[in-house]
């Protein structure tokens, strides 16, 4: 964990008694909030989608408000802090894709229409119970070390923000935040996680636009313009430039926009909970906008510490080195630390306080999102009988507590060594690569068959070679969008391999039963 002494280069935060305040009082009305919900879980169907009544705007808000976190705002800001303007092609694909989605239904559609509750559960119903268990094993453990850095961004914000230098306050502050998390999760299920992500949304859409302005402000819209012009040239406005991201990182970006939205769990979770399949057109068609938003402003706040720093002496020679780059860990910083000198006492407080409680948001979702899918779809399909409600609700929230111990040891344990974004997108890969391949096939192609399945979910394994420790412990130098991209086209080509070779028996009752699903989803 960095320890940075802001009082020792020159900075002073604004953060004072006042803020304390607000942030502890905001976060404990949210937290009652979410308590009190717990007297309307009366089912898994309940708890894990809210019953399917989730209606378009709320649907919207709840969407953009799980995947508008702080996290959301770290690796964006950190994105945009270096990579300039050129990091708006994020959102850009983002948003078409969303857009996209939303006008065909492609995907989230017939998953609706299934009224499953889980993507894997959709694998046994086109592939077998086997392929159930495998993708819901890969999902859950994707999943789980895709928020393993959650913690860390976390604490990285509270430091940056408030002036904190010790390890263990942040720890403890960390630690209390996630056990807050684990309470009202369990208790309030994906009722609470809907109700409060709207309170967040609202909260946190203020917070970003009000920064963004003061940005401006502070700084000068044509003093940042010609700063990024000046120190970053090109690249800085160029995604395809190849001094910046490239060409294969914007088509790597592209496919994250589609998976994101039409793939991830987390997300996909949202058309299930929806009440009809037109709301799922709609709630996707008018998430496109709050998925372009959502990168944009955090972008410019990256974008607005880079300028901030770069003319500041002693921030610039932490920040931005000569002759190198600053670890990952430590630009994760320069966002807070920015927003620490431009945001005014009691602003600060309130919008900290957003930002904490969209934390507490995100990983209530997720918590959420994995807890349920190891319940469903591990360890249920292994029981001839299934399992009763009371006993589904209970292992959910065992399985809540138990990711949440985890996510704490991983998030202050695992280095980091590449902009947060990028380890996000490579562990999330290796369970949206096969997934991806999966869900295309299986809903649009009446020959893929279960050996194709099992082989497309087994190659997204090879999407750990994209992170960063990984390479070093084998000397790999390609990068990570390249190693994702290649790990699609693998999954694709296993997949469609795997059925041309191995089709599917028409021979069991089972087998018959399965193709009967394939059709019906088909059609």
């Amino acid at each position: 964990m960095l320890a940075m002494d802001l009082t020792s280069i020159g900075i002073h935060t604004n953060f004072g008694v006042l803020d304390w305040c607000i942030v502890v009082g905001y976060i404990s009305a949210v937290v009652a909030v979410g308590v009190y919900i717990r007297r309307y879980i009366s089912s898994v169907a309940t708890f894990m989608v809210a019953d399917r009544g989730l209606r378009t705007f709320l649907g919207v808000a709840t969407m953009i408000g799980t995947e508008l976190g702080l996290v959301t705002i770290m690796y964006s800001a950190q994105k945009g802090f270096t990579g300039g303007f050129a990091a708006f092609h994020i959102a850009l694909a983002a948003a078409i894709t969303t857009l996209a989605v939303g006008l065909t239904g492609f995907i989230v559609v017939p998953l609706r229409r299934l009224e499953v509750m889980t993507i894997p559960e959709f694998y046994e119903k086109r592939f077998g119970r086997g392929v159930r268990i495998l993708g819901g094993i890969i999902l859950a453990l994707s999943g789980i070390l895709n928020m393993g850095m959650f913690l860390k961004a976390g604490s990285l914000f509270v430091m940056g923000i408030t002036g904190l230098t010790q390890d263990v306050h942040l720890k403890i502050i960390m630690s209390v935040l996630l056990a807050l998390v684990l309470l009202y999760t369990t208790l309030g299920g994906m009722v609470s996680v809907v109700v409060l992500d709207y309170i967040q949304f609202v909260v946190l859409s203020f917070g970003l636009l009000v920064g963004s302005l003061l940005s401006i402000r502070f700084l000068g819209w044509n003093n940042i313009i010609e700063t990024v012009v000046r120190l970053k040239a090109e690249a800085g406005f160029n995604p395809f430039d190849g001094e910046g991201f490239g060409l294969s990182y914007v088509v790597w970006m592209v496919f994250l926009g589609l998976v994101s939205c039409a793939v991830w769990q987390t997300a996909v979770i949202r058309a299930c909970a929806a009440d009809s399949v037109r709301t799922v057109k709609r709630l996707y068609t008018w998430a496109s906008i709050g998925f372009l938003i959502r990168f944009l402003l955090p972008y410019f706040f990256g974008i607005s510490a880079f300028v901030y720093i770069s003319q500041h002496e002693s921030l610039r020679a932490v920040f931005l080195p000569e002759g190198g780059s600053a670890d990952p860990q430590t630009t994760l910083m320069a966002m807070p630390i920015f927003l620490s000198q431009i945001l005014p006492a009691g602003l600060i407080g309130i919008i900290t306080a957003g930002m904490l409680a969209a934390f507490m948001s995100t990983h209530d979702s997720y918590l959420l999102c994995w807890s349920s899918v190891l319940t469903q779809d591990v360890v249920a399909p292994c029981f001839k009988n299934g399992l009763s409600e009371k006993a589904r609700l209970l292992l959910t929230r065992v399985f809540i507590v138990c990711i949440g111990a985890f996510i704490l040891v991983w998030g202050l344990w695992y280095p980091l060594g590449q902009d947060l974004w990028d380890y996000m997108a490579i562990s999330g890969a290796m369970y949206s690569t096969g997934a991806f391949a999966l869900l295309v096939c299986g809903l649009y192609w009446k020959r893929a068959s279960k050996v194709g399945a099992y082989l497309a979910l087994i190659a997204g394994f090879g999407a750990l070679l994209g992170l960063s420790p990984v390479q070093k412990a084998l000397g790999l130098t390609a990068s990570s969008a390249i190693v994702g991209l290649c790990v699609v086209g693998a999954a694709v080509v296993l997949m469609v391999g795997g059925s041309l070779l191995f089709p599917d028996r028409k021979t069991t009752g089972e087998q018959r039963a399965r193709k009967v699903a394939g059709d019906a989803i088909l059609d």
